[in-house]
């Protein structure tokens, strides 16, 4: 199946300023995260920047880079730039892979774009997994998303969703309740005419006051397919507690 990968890097992030340059075993963030979407099925593997620095840097290890505007309101926005630039067909699928996902494996790259090639409901595909951590559940970092029976998202919140009542009032979260919080993966293909789609939609009020780019989608009543994802994806690189964790990971692989 064809498809092409998107990889937002924004130099500016608010929590650790140029973290897609900062040094992991020898190498940027960045090229880690390149390097495992170049290992999936896609078809191109592209970086959108408005940095020159990430540029420069991506142009080192051979990278196709695409410059972007600095003023876009989040990835998805971005995205849609460089869809554009590339000329892409309304029905080509893109996956955008976050740029702070060193670890991410490269078969839910492809389980992703799969899953929204398999669907006629859902414009957008993501994933999840279980999560079962009080500290997760609770931390603002981790996205929470619930869905209906169909695997369709309900709603994605920072704060900690479903609340289990009983189980929260005795100090228990998640104790003997049969709903499991799920932990969004911020991964996502789209079809590029969704892209243009959204790019018309100003931002919600819903997506502002979360920070998450997918309610703008959810608030025009576009459908989110959430599947499980296939393997364990670990957590990506937000403070530079997380950046050392990455790092001390990276380090020891032979």
């Amino acid at each position: 199946m064809s498809f092409t990968v998107v990889i937002p890097a924004r130099y500016g992030s608010s929590r650790l300023p140029g973290k897609p340059l900062a040094d992991i075993a020898g190498k940027p963030m960045v090229q880690w995260v390149y390097e495992r979407a170049c290992a999936s099925g896609a078809d191109e593997v592209v970086i959108a920047t408005d940095d020159e620095r990430i540029e420069a840097a991506a142009q080192r290890f051979d990278a196709r880079v695409c410059m972007t505007a600095a003023d876009h309101p989040s990835g998805t926005d971005r995205i849609e730039e460089v869809a554009r630039s590339l000329q892409l067909t309304d029905a080509a699928i893109v996956v955008n892979v976050q740029g702070d996902e060193p670890l991410l494996p490269p078969a839910v790259v492809d389980q992703v774009a799969d899953n929204l090639a398999g669907t006629t409901i859902a414009r957008i595909a993501t994933l999840c997994e279980p999560l079962r951590s009080a500290t997760d559940l609770f931390n603002p970092n981790v996205v929470k998303v619930v869905t209906d029976v169909n695997q369709l998202a309900l709603y994605f919140s920072r704060a900690p969703i479903p609340w289990a009542r009983d189980a929260f009032a005795v100090g228990q979260p998640g104790a003997g309740t049969e709903v499991t919080a799920q932990r969004h993966l911020g991964i996502y293909a789209y079809r590029v005419d969704f892209l243009h789609d959204f790019v018309k939609w100003p931002p919600a009020p819903l997506e502002v006051l979360e920070s998450l780019e997918q309610l703008r989608a959810l608030a025009h009543g576009v459908r989110i397919h959430v599947a499980s994802a296939c393997e364990t994806v670990p957590p990506g690189v937000d403070t530079e507690t997380d950046l050392a964790h990455v790092r001390s990971l990276l380090t020891a692989q032979p």
